[in-house]
Protein backbone atom coordinates (compact mmCIF):
# COMPACT_ATOMS: atom_id res chain seq x y z
CA UNK A 1 0.00 0.00 0.00
CA UNK A 2 1.52 3.45 -1.03
CA UNK A 3 1.81 5.92 1.53
CA UNK A 4 2.65 9.45 1.76
CA UNK A 5 6.02 10.44 3.21
CA UNK A 6 4.09 12.58 6.15
CA UNK A 7 2.24 9.51 7.04
CA UNK A 8 5.63 7.76 8.18
CA UNK A 9 5.71 6.74 12.01
CA UNK A 10 7.70 4.57 14.14
CA UNK A 11 7.43 1.16 14.13
CA UNK A 12 6.01 0.79 10.62
CA UNK A 13 7.41 -1.36 7.92
CA UNK A 14 8.27 -0.21 4.61
CA UNK A 15 9.45 -1.95 1.26
CA UNK A 16 12.03 0.29 0.04
CA UNK A 17 15.49 -0.71 -2.18
CA UNK A 18 14.28 -4.11 -2.51
CA UNK A 19 14.14 -4.50 1.68
CA UNK A 20 12.17 -4.66 4.33
CA UNK A 21 12.40 -1.53 6.64
CA UNK A 22 10.94 -0.88 10.54
CA UNK A 23 11.21 2.50 10.98
CA UNK A 24 13.08 3.27 13.97
CA UNK A 25 13.13 7.67 14.09
CA UNK A 26 11.20 10.06 12.18
CA UNK A 27 11.74 13.90 11.74
CA UNK A 28 9.70 16.06 9.82
CA UNK A 29 10.82 19.49 8.94
CA UNK A 30 9.58 22.35 7.25
CA UNK A 31 12.57 24.44 6.21
CA UNK A 32 12.10 28.21 5.69
CA UNK A 33 13.31 27.76 1.96
CA UNK A 34 12.33 24.82 -0.48
CA UNK A 35 9.37 22.16 0.37
CA UNK A 36 8.88 19.83 3.78
CA UNK A 37 10.65 16.44 4.04
CA UNK A 38 10.83 13.84 6.05
CA UNK A 39 13.74 12.45 7.70
CA UNK A 40 13.81 8.88 8.72
CA UNK A 41 16.44 6.22 10.00
CA UNK A 42 15.44 3.11 9.75
CA UNK A 43 16.37 -0.57 10.00
CA UNK A 44 16.80 -3.35 7.58
CA UNK A 45 15.00 -6.63 8.87
CA UNK A 46 16.65 -8.64 6.49
CA UNK A 47 20.28 -7.77 6.71
CA UNK A 48 20.35 -5.58 10.50
CA UNK A 49 21.79 -2.51 9.00
CA UNK A 50 20.88 1.08 9.76
CA UNK A 51 20.02 3.84 6.53
CA UNK A 52 19.24 7.68 7.46
CA UNK A 53 16.86 9.06 3.86
CA UNK A 54 15.22 12.02 3.20
CA UNK A 55 11.81 11.91 1.66
CA UNK A 56 10.33 14.62 0.44
CA UNK A 57 6.43 15.52 1.45
CA UNK A 58 5.01 15.07 -1.83
CA UNK A 59 6.69 11.50 -2.31
CA UNK A 60 5.30 8.10 -1.60
CA UNK A 61 6.43 4.72 -0.08
CA UNK A 62 5.47 1.37 -0.05
CA UNK A 63 4.06 0.19 3.19
CA UNK A 64 4.85 -3.58 3.63
CA UNK A 65 1.84 -5.55 4.37
CA UNK A 66 2.35 -7.06 7.72
CA UNK A 67 0.05 -9.99 9.69
CA UNK A 68 0.30 -8.98 13.09
CA UNK A 69 -0.37 -12.29 15.69
CA UNK A 70 -0.71 -12.49 19.41
CA UNK A 71 1.82 -14.90 20.90
CA UNK A 72 2.37 -15.64 24.16
CA UNK A 73 6.23 -15.82 25.34
CA UNK A 74 6.64 -19.83 26.67
CA UNK A 75 10.31 -19.98 27.05
CA UNK A 76 14.24 -19.39 25.60
CA UNK A 77 17.08 -21.77 25.30
CA UNK A 78 20.92 -20.56 24.12
CA UNK A 79 19.76 -19.67 20.32
CA UNK A 80 15.94 -18.91 20.70
CA UNK A 81 12.84 -17.99 21.69
CA UNK A 82 9.82 -19.65 21.55
CA UNK A 83 6.33 -18.51 21.33
CA UNK A 84 3.13 -20.18 21.22
CA UNK A 85 -0.52 -19.10 19.43
CA UNK A 86 -2.80 -19.25 22.27
CA UNK A 87 -5.60 -20.03 20.14
CA UNK A 88 -4.28 -22.45 17.59
CA UNK A 89 -2.01 -23.32 20.01
CA UNK A 90 0.86 -23.55 17.35
CA UNK A 91 4.22 -22.58 18.64
CA UNK A 92 7.29 -21.08 16.45
CA UNK A 93 10.74 -19.88 17.62
CA UNK A 94 12.52 -17.00 16.91
CA UNK A 95 16.57 -16.18 16.92
CA UNK A 96 17.48 -14.33 19.89
CA UNK A 97 19.31 -11.83 16.76
CA UNK A 98 16.45 -11.23 15.64
CA UNK A 99 14.65 -10.24 18.44
CA UNK A 100 17.91 -8.43 20.13
CA UNK A 101 17.56 -6.33 23.44
CA UNK A 102 13.86 -6.88 23.46
CA UNK A 103 14.18 -10.60 24.67
CA UNK A 104 15.47 -9.15 28.29
CA UNK A 105 12.14 -7.51 28.71
CA UNK A 106 10.33 -11.35 27.90
CA UNK A 107 8.78 -12.87 30.73
CA UNK A 108 6.68 -16.14 30.95
CA UNK A 109 2.94 -15.66 29.59
CA UNK A 110 3.83 -12.44 28.23
CA UNK A 111 1.66 -11.55 25.41
CA UNK A 112 3.44 -10.06 22.41
CA UNK A 113 2.72 -9.75 18.67
CA UNK A 114 5.01 -10.99 15.96
CA UNK A 115 4.61 -9.48 12.52
CA UNK A 116 4.59 -11.48 9.86
CA UNK A 117 5.22 -10.78 6.09
CA UNK A 118 4.54 -13.65 3.45
CA UNK A 119 3.91 -15.95 6.36
CA UNK A 120 7.47 -15.36 7.42
CA UNK A 121 8.37 -13.90 11.25
CA UNK A 122 9.63 -10.71 11.00
CA UNK A 123 9.93 -9.01 14.73
CA UNK A 124 8.01 -8.47 18.06
CA UNK A 125 6.11 -5.94 19.36
CA UNK A 126 6.14 -5.64 23.16
CA UNK A 127 3.28 -4.32 25.23
CA UNK A 128 4.06 -0.51 25.73
CA UNK A 129 4.23 -1.26 29.00
CA UNK A 130 6.04 -3.69 31.49
CA UNK A 131 6.54 -4.50 35.16
CA UNK A 132 10.16 -4.79 36.21
CA UNK A 133 11.88 -5.30 39.76
CA UNK A 134 14.90 -3.17 40.65
CA UNK A 135 18.00 -5.63 41.37
CA UNK A 136 20.54 -3.16 42.41
CA UNK A 137 20.22 1.25 42.42
CA UNK A 138 22.82 3.72 43.91
CA UNK A 139 21.74 5.57 46.90
CA UNK A 140 20.13 9.26 46.64
CA UNK A 141 22.64 11.90 47.48
CA UNK A 142 20.81 14.36 49.57
CA UNK A 143 20.72 17.79 48.69
CA UNK A 144 19.88 17.10 44.91
CA UNK A 145 16.66 18.23 43.01
CA UNK A 146 14.31 15.91 42.15
CA UNK A 147 13.36 17.05 38.98
CA UNK A 148 16.88 17.15 37.33
CA UNK A 149 18.47 13.92 38.77
CA UNK A 150 17.86 10.38 37.96
CA UNK A 151 20.15 7.64 39.10
CA UNK A 152 21.27 4.05 37.23
CA UNK A 153 19.58 1.21 38.20
CA UNK A 154 19.77 -2.62 36.85
CA UNK A 155 16.72 -4.63 36.59
CA UNK A 156 16.43 -8.35 37.32
CA UNK A 157 17.24 -9.17 33.46
CA UNK A 158 20.43 -7.00 33.50
CA UNK A 159 19.15 -3.76 31.83
CA UNK A 160 20.39 -0.78 33.02
CA UNK A 161 18.12 2.31 32.73
CA UNK A 162 17.89 5.48 34.96
CA UNK A 163 15.12 6.32 37.73
CA UNK A 164 14.15 8.84 40.02
CA UNK A 165 15.79 9.17 43.71
CA UNK A 166 13.65 7.34 45.56
CA UNK A 167 13.35 4.07 43.84
CA UNK A 168 15.52 1.21 45.68
CA UNK A 169 17.23 -2.02 45.27
CA UNK A 170 13.79 -4.14 44.98
CA UNK A 171 11.34 -1.96 44.45
CA UNK A 172 8.73 -3.08 41.27
CA UNK A 173 7.91 -0.31 39.03
CA UNK A 174 6.48 0.25 35.47
CA UNK A 175 9.27 0.86 32.05
CA UNK A 176 8.07 1.74 29.01
CA UNK A 177 9.26 -0.64 25.98
CA UNK A 178 9.73 1.50 23.34
CA UNK A 179 11.87 4.26 24.71
CA UNK A 180 13.28 2.04 27.89
CA UNK A 181 12.43 4.70 30.52
CA UNK A 182 11.22 4.90 34.12
CA UNK A 183 7.00 5.36 34.18
CA UNK A 184 6.21 4.57 37.98
CA UNK A 185 6.46 3.04 40.81
CA UNK A 186 3.98 0.17 42.03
Amino acid sequence: MKINATEIRVGMILEYKDDLWEILKTNHVKPGKGGAFAQVEMKSLLKNTKLNERFRSSETVEKASIEEVKYNFLYSDENDFYFMNPNSFEQINLSKNVIGEKGKLLSENLEVSINFYNEKPLNIILPNQIKCKINTTDAAIKGQTASSSYKPATLENGLSIQVPPFIESEDTIIIDTRSMKYIKKI
